[in-house]
């Protein structure tokens, strides 16, 4: 017993395929797309496989109406199970009796058959690890071990072993894979404050995923280590604690602050401000499913009208509300990506979904409370390598 499995690009050329090598008299065996989901189709396009064999007849399914009327058209959903050719060889035709009733096949034949057909279903679904060498493999296991989803991961493995570069090593093959995704994320480097001055920054974002912190390192770092004028404006008048935080930050610091509620603050504020070279503007925390407050911010930042909306996102959330809050916040003009409490997860895989989805570039990257500390510009490389979970050995 013989089978064979050919792939091509379309249905029909994988049946001429057949009939190519097996012959017009080969049996088809099993059929499937093998690029289903959508990731996989934008990626490698639609490819379609056919295990066949010519040494193997599958006894016919159909019922006696269908072999007397042997002239009418094979119903489609049939196809799978028919011979390839329209001209049935002489071993086919024998299997059907002069009076027209199918020969009857022992029932271990039958089950036997059975057996191979899910088998090749079985053997389909791991096909493609199978192609794989040990190192491909190793760096699929070390990603999903970072938590990066499993369809994600798969297409990555397959664009690695797909290029020219050399993967029979495995740290040869984690390298070229963090080369790989590096060239896709998107960073936006550090704020630019040597344009002008009055450059404002707003942090959006949900509450809770450290915008005040945040604010206050960034702060710290442009007034203490870049020895810029920088002034503070919170709109967090929702929480006292938020605006007390934050005071205490600028007078640690030395900063002047704005605190503002009203869309006629928000003017006044700037207009007060214009003349520093940095004003970085903390806002309340938003749920992104509360529409009046998403408007409310909306319109703040439209009295603001900042250089730059950075979108603040705490690595423990997962994936899909991640992705969610992102789509929502994009209404109020958000421009770059801050990730924030990348200490307190396991794995950071999560994140690869996120800015593919969002779109967004990365501005800065948090790992821990520590003012001035605890933060740093976003690098491709380097966020390749903490989002497939990878060390660099370059």
């Amino acid at each position: 017993m013989e089978i064979k499995t050919y792939r091509a690009k379309t249905m029909q050329q994988a049946l001429d395929l057949v009939r190519h090598e097996l012959g017009a008299d080969a049996t088809v065996l099993h059929t499937r797309e093998v690029n289903g989901g959508l990731l996989r189709r934008l990626v490698w396009g639609r490819h379609y496989e056919i295990a066949a064999s010519h040494t193997m007849q599958v006894p016919s399914r159909l019922p006696p109406l269908f072999e007397r009327h042997s002239a009418q058209p094979v119903p489609e959903s049939h196809e799978a199970l028919q011979p390839i050719a329209h001209n049935t060889s002489m071993e086919s035709r024998s299997a059907i009796s002069t009076t027209g009733q199918p020969v009857q096949q022992s029932q271990g034949e039958i089950e036997k058959l059975q057996a191979l057909v899910e088998q090749l279903q079985n053997q389909s679904e791991n096909e493609t690890e199978q192609t794989w060498s040990e190192s491909l493999f190793a760096v699929f296991t070390d990603m999903i071990q970072a938590d990066v989803q499993e369809e994600v991961a798969r297409a990555l493995v397959e664009r690695l072993r797909e290029s020219s570069v050399e993967t029979s090593d495995v740290e040869a093959a984690r390298k070229h894979l963090i080369d790989l995704l590096a060239e896709e994320l998107t960073v936006t480097g550090p704020i630019d404050t040597t344009a002008r001055t009055g450059r404002v920054v707003a942090l959006v974002g949900p509450t809770g995923v450290g915008k005040t912190t945040t604010i206050a390192k960034l702060a710290a770092n442009y007034r203490l280590r870049e020895n810029k004028r920088v002034g503070l404006i919170t709109v967090d008048t929702y929480r006292i604690a938020a605006v007390e935080q934050l005071r205490t930050y600028a007078d640690i610091i030395d900063l002047p602050m704005e605190v503002v509620s009203t869309p006629r603050e928000m003017r006044e504020a700037i207009d007060r401000l214009r003349d520093l070279d940095l004003v970085l503007m903390d806002t309340a925390g938003r749920s992104p499913r509360d529409d009046v407050r998403i408007r409310e911010l909306k319109a703040l930042l439209a009295e603001a009208n900042p250089d730059e909306v950075h979108l603040v996102l705490s690595a423990v959330g997962s994936a899909t509300s991640m992705s969610a809050t992102a789509a929502r916040f994009a209404t109020v003009g958000t421009s770059a990506l801050v990730l924030t409490k990348l200490d307190e997860v396991m794995g950071l895989g999560s994140l690869l979904s996120v800015t593919r989805s969002c779109h967004l570039p990365i501005s800065y990257l948090t790992n821990g409370q520590n003012v001035p500390d605890d933060i740093c510009v976003a690098q491709q490389r380097e966020l390749a390598r903490m989002i497939l979970g990878m060390r660099d050995e370059s």
